[in-house]
């Protein structure tokens, strides 16, 4: 699986045909939603007799309404009734609303578009639950984080080329007929496509549905509140979209405004924009081993600050006229480009990860009602962002570049209190750097480890980082079981008490420790978690397997559960481990070290021993150390 590229997934039937559906619906929205507003702009000069400013904010408002009116509904549906039968629904409605929007195209009129706006919204309403809640269902958990890349990355080149296709359209003659002529040709292309979708099964038949919009939509936020890990990651992509929808808002007037930019300019930060959440997005796969990987998302957050920073400082002090070309030869205005690259580029990264979080986290009946809470929130916090921008920029009197500014400081904040709220992402974060420049960690036999269920792990103790390097590597959360005076070290302790690590201590010396211990490890694994133990009870002095205490076989004989047996390779002579010394009192000799972790067959309640296991590690772990 390593060795192959996301992109494979675009030549399966289980995949293809739903990214081209979703390629082709994002595509028509932004054409038809931008060729109204231009017209409305350019040719109506308004709509019903109101300024041109409120009534683009009104086309605004009416797409997004349904959101916040149908979503409960619409994620009832997905979870209800089989997801591709829904799928094929959604675009027959599409082909329906996109022949009225043709005629209204045709004959100018534009009140009915506004309509066919709203009704647009509706559709992709229901289309958004759907979507997301499908992919779990069709992709393997190692193909998830490539399959939301692919969804988030063609969902903004189809934003980005409907933007596009939209502008060239109003520079022909015939704007009007050209679009309600392309508008119905793409519905029924993504109608072909979804009728490829693959047949999933329903999820949650038995479910009545509630047809009291509002009530149902306050039903969705219940649901997703049950979770709090997975509340506060939904919290967080809304966040995402505030961004991108406060940064995407001001380029027209940050182009003209403050680089004395033409169209062209408008044009090219959208596609540099664009293209790089679309690369952050395709990137993820990579930097996350094909899988789920938390780590990576505080990366996310401090590269769009820290690129939304640079974006400040990097103003032009007294700008010139200015057009695509000159954006891209001169230094200083390229350096802006790069920038909003770079906040892309670590959008994408920050994004990708969290919608694949909630996908595996939720529970498959109510998948598709969480993903609709999630369309609510981002909804919400888009109509937010839009008042901020009119608070910062209309009243507070900022420029576009401080509100940039702004923007950067506030996305700190907003994600250090959700990394506090949620550990698991500074742990993950931690364990991905180390795996990313001290340690190359090479994974073997970790599909042993079962994927629910009581389990305990057993493993050689060479280094500080062994519990970091574990947890790292497999899909479950781990609780270990650790020396207490660990925790009394000003750095790892922290990390080993955010980890939820068991603290024990020898029976003689700290008993209160000991019984405390064993007490927390038979609660972990009667609530069906993994719990990872070193028999050893401490760092190895020599490198080799030192002898295993019975404090395993306690373990097993309060609480029979499968224990497999794990080694690491590779780990002694490094910073963490003693050789040559304590650990921590030399300089490192060596950064992205090779190492290993292998997992050896299960062994059953009844056939684990301290010596058995003993014999088992050592020879997973081999002559190497």
């Amino acid at each position: 699986m390593d060795d192959h590229s996301q992109f494979r997934l675009l030549s399966k039937r289980r995949f293809l045909p739903f990214f081209l559906t979703q390629f082709s619906g994002a595509f028509n929205d932004n054409l038809f939603r931008n060729v109204l507003l231009l017209l409305i702009t350019y040719t109506a000069g308004g709509l019903m007799g109101l300024p041109i400013d409120v009534a683009v904010n009104i086309a605004a408002f009416v797409f997004i309404v349904p959101f916040f009116l149908f979503s409960g509904i619409a994620g009832q549906l997905a979870d209800k009734y089989e997801k591709s039968q829904v799928i094929r629904w959604v675009k027959l409605a599409e082909i329906a609303i996109m022949v009225l929007a043709a005629v209204g195209l045709w004959h100018g009129w534009y009140e009915a578009l506004l309509l066919l706006l709203f009704l647009m919204g509706v559709q992709s309403t229901f289309f958004g639950p759907v979507k997301y809640a499908l992919l779990p269902e069709v992709l393997t958990d190692d193909e998830l984080v490539g399959g939301n890349a692919l969804v988030e990355m063609g969902t903004f080149v189809a934003i980005l080329v409907g933007t596009l296709a939209a502008g060239l359209l109003m520079g022909s003659e015939q704007p009007e007929k050209l679009a309600a002529i392309g508008v119905v040709v793409l519905a029924v292309v993504g109608y072909l496509a979804a009728r490829q979708v693959p047949v999933t099964g329903s999820t949650n038949p038995q479910m009545t549905i509630g047809f009291r919009p509002l009530r149902e939509t306050w039903n969705l936020m219940r649901l997703a509140a049950e979770n709090h890990s997975v509340l506060l990651c939904i919290m967080a992509i809304s966040w995402f979209w505030f961004l991108g929808a406060a940064y995407l808002t001001q380029f027209p007037s940050f182009a003209q405004t403050d680089l004395m930019g033409d169209e062209t300019v408008v044009t090219l930060l959208l596609a540099v924009f664009t293209i790089g959440i679309a690369l952050g997005s395709v990137a993820c796969e990579r930097l996350s081993g094909h899988r789920i990987e938390l780590g990576i998302v505080p990366i996310g957050s401090l590269g769009i600050s820290l690129f939304g920073l640079d974006l400040y400082f990097n103003m032009p002090a007294n700008p010139v006229p200015t057009d695509w070309w000159m954006i891209i030869t001169d230094s200083q205005h390229r350096q802006l480009a790069i920038d909003l690259l770079g906040i892309g580029f670590f959008g994408g990264l920050f994004i990708v990860p969290l919608y694949a979080f909630v996908q595996q986290q939720t529970p498959e009946p109510q998948r598709a009602r969480v993903i609709a809470a999630l369309n609510v929130f981002n909804a919400l916090f888009m109509v937010v962002s839009a008042g901020m921008g009119i608070l910062m920029l209309g009243v507070i009197g900022l420029s576009i570049p401080e509100f940039f500014l702004v923007l950067s400081i506030m996305n700190l904040i907003v994600a250090g209190f959700v990394y506090q709220q949620v550990p698991e992402f500074a742990l993950r974060f931690i364990v991905w750097v180390l795996s990313h420049t001290i340690y190359r960690v090479r994974h073997e036999g970790l599909r042993q480890i079962p994927d629910d269920g009581p389990v305990l792990l057993v493993c050689n103790h060479v280094t500080y980082m062994d519990a970091l390097i574990i947890a790292g590597a497999v899909r479950r959360p781990i609780r270990f079981v650790m020396d207490h005076q660990i925790f009394k070290m000003p750095i790892l302790g922290g990390l080993f008490r955010l980890a939820k690590t068991i603290p024990i201590g020898p029976r003689n010396k700290v008993p209160e420790i000991y019984d405390a211990a064993f007490e927390r490890i038979d609660e972990e694994l009667d609530a069906g978690n993994v719990v990872c133990i070193f028999p050893e009870g401490k760092l190895t002095s020599d490198g080799e397997v030192g002898t295993f205490k019975n404090g395993v076989e306690i373990i097993i004989q309060r609480r029979p559960v499968t224990v497999v047996p794990m080694a690491l390779r590779g780990l002694w002579g490094s910073f963490f481990s003693h050789c040559g010394g304590p650990a921590l009192s030399h300089l490192p000799k060596r950064f992205w070290s090779r190492i290993e972790l292998v997992a050896g067959e299960p062994v059953s309640a009844e056939k684990a021993a301290a010596e058995m296991l003993e014999q088992r590690v050592k020879g997973l772990r081999g002559s190497g150390q």
